[in-house]
């Protein structure tokens, strides 16, 4: 798993919707969707900043780390 993206979380929390933070953080619809779905690869500090302070949180309120194997585990 590795690093998630909580983005969709902190947008729901601050009522943001995708295209109103798009064009407060300055960054493309497509570019903030693929980071929203977890499908960036990287995230630029800039961008990391922006987001923040549009947002008003902290980098951990939108990056969150889950060690491998974590919640795959079979209860029985």
């Amino acid at each position: 798993m590795g690093i998630i993206v909580n983005l969709d979380v902190m947008m729901a929390k601050r009522k943001k919707s995708l295209t109103e933070l798009a064009g407060e953080v300055d960054i493309t619809l497509a570019n903030l969707s693929i980071l929203k779905n977890n499908k960036a690869k990287a995230v630029r500090f800039s961008t990391l900043e922006a987001i923040c302070r549009v947002l008003n949180c902290q980098p951990g309120d939108i990056l969150e780390y889950v060690p491998e194997g974590a919640g795959t585990e079979i209860v029985e």
